[in-house]
């Protein structure tokens, strides 16, 4: 009976992977319909906005103070960097270079990059079973990248991959920071100061780089970005930054993998975007290999 709590809290921490890659996976479909009549610092700074709104007012609504002591602002500030701004600027642009499906599985390297990172900095193990599964996850996106392989041989530049493979490094590193540097305050406070700081740089970035140009006026539009704001960028990250702080980072990541399963999905529902047999091959490597690593028999305590 003792192995109760343990499987419970690998239920919801399991429950809370799937809600968060739910919630980011339909997010890609959601940006693309933005990006149509929308220019992308506009959009980046005015989402990353709405969503340090909403988690500050959650933080409120839930009697959280939003002081964090000064000794860990630092930390915080480069968390908001690498884990939202730098992410969120590259997959913004990633949608304007290729497939909004294809761009969604390749962000998703970061699970690899988080392994990489934890093993590094943290210490952490990787055992024989999650080798096993990066290496199916690996191939998945091996699988993905071909299309690009024509563009390296010529000695091209396939922007598209740079963008993706720069969300994924940036995620990874931000993970493996906060692991490495936890922070005296409630989590969804921490959570809300890593989009602010992003907010403040998409809003420096968006002036610097373009006119604001944000339109709203249509239906569609401004549904979308009221699910970006509200579950991606609000729901989700105070998903995520709890269950940083309770699992391995390198779990927790792999965890992720989901996501680009449910960009490819909203993608068809919302898109019409149909994924190619190329598409399906990745997909289908990048399923087993999370159903590898989070459908494990219960194990016994860590070592």
């Amino acid at each position: 009976m003792s192995a109760g709590p343990a499987y419970s809290a690998r239920v919801t921490n399991f429950a809370a992977l799937l809600a968060t890659a739910l919630c980011w996976g339909f997010n890609w479909p959601i940006v693309k319909i933005m990006l149509a009549t929308n220019t992308p610092w506009s959009l980046r700074a005015a989402g990353v906005t709405g969503g340090a709104l909403v988690l500050t007012a959650a933080a409120r609504v839930r009697g959280l103070s939003l002081a964090i002591p000064r000794r860990h602002w630092h930390a915080v500030a480069i968390a908001g960097l690498l884990n939202v701004a730098i992410f969120n600027i590259c997959v913004v642009f990633a949608q304007l270079t290729m497939p909004t499906s294809r761009a969604a599985i390749l962000t998703f390297t970061m699970p690899l990059w988080t392994t990489l990172f934890a093993w590094w900095f943290l210490g952490e193990t990787i055992d024989t079973r999650r080798r096993i599964a990066l290496t199916i996850g690996a191939a998945g996106l091996a699988v993905l990248s071909l299309p690009f392989w024509p563009i390296i041989a010529t000695g091209g530049i396939p922007f598209g991959l740079v963008y993706v493979l720069g969300a994924a490094i940036s995620w990874a590193l931000g993970t493996v920071w906060l692991k490495a540097h936890p922070i005296d305050a409630p989590a969804l406070t921490v959570t809300a100061w890593q989009v602010i700081t992003a907010a403040a740089i998409c809003i420096i970035c968006m002036l610097t780089f373009e006119t604001p140009h944000l339109d709203l006026t249509r239906r569609p539009q401004l549904l979308a970005f009221l699910y970006h704001i509200l579950l991606p960028q609000g729901l989700a990250y105070i998903l995520w930054f709890g269950l940083v702080r309770r699992i391995p980072a390198s779990t927790v990541s792999l965890g992720t993998l989901l996501v680009p399963v449910f960009g490819v999905l909203g993608s068809v529902l919302l898109l019409g975007d149909w994924p190619t047999h190329l598409d399906l091959a990745g997909l289908a490597l990048i399923v087993a290999a999370v159903a590898l690593d989070q459908l494990r028999p219960a194990q016994s305590p860590h070592r």
